[in-house]
Order: C-alpha cells, then sequence, then structure tokens
C-alpha cells in the first residue's frame, strides 16, 4: 500500500502514520512518499500516481486529503488506476457502487456499515437519515446503505445545507449519521429516543484545560445525544478506527484475496 502525502498537514501526518502502523500489525507492506509542498505542482503529483500505478510492488495507493491549496487532486485521482484505489474514490468506483457492482468501497462509508451489521444494528427496513452530502461520506454511504444487498436495504434521506428543517428529518432516523463537519451540530432535541447515532465528524476546539490547547469533538452533543440513543459512536475512536479498518481490507481485496 502506497501512501502519497503532499506537505505538513499535521493531521494528515497523524493519518498517514496511523495508516502505516495498522498496516504493520497485519503485515501489510506499506510506504510513505512524502512530498515537499512547494516542489510539488498537480502535474508532478499525477505523474508519480503514473508511476504507482506501473509499480508491481504496490497493490493500492491513498492519495492523502485535503493537498496544498496550489494542487488540484481531481487529475491525480482521475490518473490512479481504479484497480489500485484503496480509498474506493476513484469516478469508475464509485460508478460500481452505485450500480451495485464489486470493487472497493470507499473506507468511510463501508466501516459505518460493518459497525452497524456488527453491533446487532442492521440497516435492513430502517430509516437512516444521513447529515451531509460529500463524496467522500454523505454520498457514497447513501448508495451503499440504499442497495438492494446484505446489510444495506434502507431507507435514505440525505439532508444537507439547502434541507428546510434538519432537525424534523433527524427526527425521523432509526440511524442518524451526522458527516457535515460541524462541532456538536446534533444536539439532543433533534435524536428520537432509541435512535442509534454514527459521528463521522473530526472538529478540533479550542479547550484551555488541554496541555495542548484543544480537544477533539464531532459533529453529535455526545453527552446529552447518549442519554437517549441506544447507541452512539465517540469522537475519537468510533469511526475512524474502522475507516483504517475498511481501508486495509480493500487492499487485500485489491490483492486477489
Amino acid at each position: 500500500l502506497a501512501f502519497i502525502l503532499v506537505g505538513e498537514n499535521p493531521a494528515s501526518l497523524s493519518y498517514v502514520q496511523g495508516k502505516s502502523q495498522a498496516c504493520e500489525e497485519v503485515g501489510i507492506f506499506s510506504e510513505t512518499i512524502h512530498l515537499a509542498a512547494d516542489a510539488t505542482s498537480t502535474e508532478s503529483l499525477t505523474g508519480l500516481v503514473r508511476d504507482v500505478n506501473a509499480d508491481p510492488r504496490f497493490h493500492g495507493m491513498i492519495i492523502q486529503l485535503p493537498l496544498p491549496d496550489h494542487i488540484d487532486p481531481v487529475p491525480a485521482l482521475h490518473a490512479m488506476d481504479p484497480d489500485k484505489d484503496a480509498d474506493g474514490l476513484h469516478p469508475l468506483n464509485l460508478g460500481r457502487l452505485l450500480a451495485g457492482e464489486p470493487g472497493p468501497r470507499p473506507a468511510t462509508p463501508a466501516g459505518i456499515q460493518q459497525m452497524l451489521v456488527r453491533s446487532g444494528y442492521d440497516p435492513a427496513g430502517k430509516h437512516v437519515v444521513i447529515l451531509g452530502r460529500s463524496n467522500l461520506v454523505g454520498k457514497p454511504l447513501a448508495a451503499l446503505l440504499m442497495q438492494k444487498a446484505p446489510g444495506a436495504n434502507a431507507t435514505v434521506t440525505v439532508c444537507h445545507t439547502g434541507t428546510a428543517d434538519v432537525g424534523a428529518e433527524a427526527r425521523r432516523a432509526d440511524i442518524l449519521v451526522a458527516a457535515m463537519g460541524s462541532p456538536r451540530f446534533v444536539t439532543a432535541e433533534m435524536v428520537r429516543e432509541g435512535a442509534v447515532v454514527i459521528d463521522v465528524g473530526t472538529n478540533r476546539v479550542e479547550d484551555p484545560t488541554r496541555k495542548r490547547g484543544w480537544r477533539l469533538v464531532g459533529d453529535v452533543d455526545f453527552e446529552a445525544v447518549a442519554r437517549k440513543a441506544a447507541a452512539i459512536t465517540p469522537v475519537p475512536g468510533g469511526v475512524g478506527p474502522m475507516t483504517v479498518t475498511m481501508l486495509l481490507a480493500n487492499t487485500v481485496h485489491l490483492a486477489g484475496g
């Protein structure tokens, strides 16, 4: 598995290090290709992706997002061999997902699905409300859970900035997924009693009681919502580890395992 990392974004550095350690734990060879931001252009990054496509050492690759502002991620993502796409985000693989065809699944949505199924909250027949329509989580998760397939068969509603009454839609959910990147947006009043709540948000907020001056919180007001929910994921430690797990599963799949 090749990790392509551009620049010194602290969160990206941490994510790649964690993914690399996970590879080592399960016996997957990985290599981090770390590029200086000021020495990397859209064209040179795209060329590197083509080099990894041709390198038989690698069964999969990840372009760690976000990239520095001066680099357009689209050409590099499109240049990736879809059969080396460990994140499942190449347009061809997203099309395969929508059509219900085999292929690597976006890691975070796949991790959410596995978490639900393995915790006894199968989405089948349930009303799932997703807050957020990003290409990383909201859209592919909706496509995944609406499939006529095991671990899916849900009725899915996707809410976004154009939704008239997000609270009313959220209160209808059997399973509520918060994935919009807004700290503690989901309050207890937005969650019905006994709902399952999946918090995808990772937001840095100021906390003078911490040595580093900040802490991570999700998109859900955890303490208040936990009193109403049948199950809820924490931040950190909930969806994040599942994302890494499914990334490794995709790599094994791409290697023919």
